[in-house]
């Protein structure tokens, strides 16, 4: 795992996204995410909600 630190409006750039760092307050981090639509981009738990759906999906077509 790569571990950073940013600031306050400091920016994180990969070849097709970009995330920075909006805000802090108190144990939350407010973090903005710029990337191509086509770019899916979740946060953790709507993630493994989603996945699990598909798996779901999936065992009701077979």
């Amino acid at each position: 795992m790569l571990i950073l630190t940013r600031r306050i409006g400091e920016t994180l750039i990969g070849d097709n996204i970009q995330a920075t760092v909006l805000g802090i307050k108190g144990s939350q981090v407010r973090i903005g995410i710029d990337a191509p639509k086509d770019v899916p981009v979740h946060c953790e738990e709507n993630y493994e909600r989603i996945r699990a759906g598909q798996l779901q999906d999936r065992a009701l077509r077979r």
